[in-house]
């Protein structure tokens, strides 16, 4: 297992800017950002193959690629603040980043998800490198939180338009090795009103192993209630 997180804190990253080049907000509409939800050097065989069975698998449609960036496009990010934000509460967007995918290649969170719309499920093929640690030799049990609720939110909003956590229940069953692959499950198990019920499990790759489980319960957001602080 050392020798694996070892070779993973080898991969090279991204290449990175060129000293003094200028820096460009991602909010400038003309910045090309990078999809993290497709195969780098640091993937795993297990990954790949996980990645590129269901890539055969959206071919009829049935399954979509979710792309994932590091940033929100303004366009998103703009929407949502008319919607939902006071202004004053936003600070520093400018250099904010999708935590998820705030980490080198290789020593946080890779993952790619995909979605079927017919069954409101999505799933999550997950890499946990080393820098996610908790007890030695295992993931932070507040990292496969993250991705469990990632994962869920994706699928209640992918149901049912722009939603946020009200309630994450896990259960954790089996701890989860560095540098391992998992699948997390989740599917949307009903809708009431503005709530959105989804429960979700993570597994190992050959489903022999149940790491965690858990239900989780999200809030359709109203377009005509903004997220401001109450006076």
């Amino acid at each position: 297992m050392l020798r694996s997180c070892a070779a993973l804190l080898r991969t090279p990253g991204a290449p990175r800017g060129r000293p003094g080049a200028p820096r460009r907000s991602f909010s400038s509409e003309k910045v090309v950002q990078k999809d993290c939800a497709l195969p780098n050097p640091s993937w795993s065989k297990d990954l790949r193959l996980l990645f590129d069975q269901f890539m055969k698998k959206c071919e009829d449609g049935s399954w979509k690629r979710l792309p994932s960036y590091k940033q929100f496009f303004s366009k998103t990010f703009q929407g949502f603040q008319t919607l939902y934000l006071d202004p004053s509460l936003v600070k520093g967007e400018e250099h904010a980043q999708l935590f998820t995918r705030s980490f080198e290649d290789g020593l946080g969170f890779e993952y790619v998800m995909f979605y079927n719309d017919a069954e409101k499920r999505v799933l999550c093929f997950l890499q946990v490198g080393p820098h996610l640690q908790g007890a030695p030799g295992f993931v932070h049990g507040g990292a496969i939180a993250t991705m469990m609720d990632s994962t869920t939110g994706t699928c209640a909003c992918r149901a049912g338009g722009i939603a946020m956590t009200a309630n994450l229940n896990i259960n954790f069953k089996r701890p989860i090795p560095l540098c391992s692959v998992v699948v997390i499950d989740s599917q949307l198990d009903k809708v009431e009103g503005r709530k959105l019920f989804v429960s979700c499990n993570v597994r190992s790759v050959d489903e022999k192993t149940l790491h965690s489980e858990a239900s989780a319960l999200f809030i359709k957001l109203d377009p005509d209630k903004s997220l401001r602080k109450k006076r």
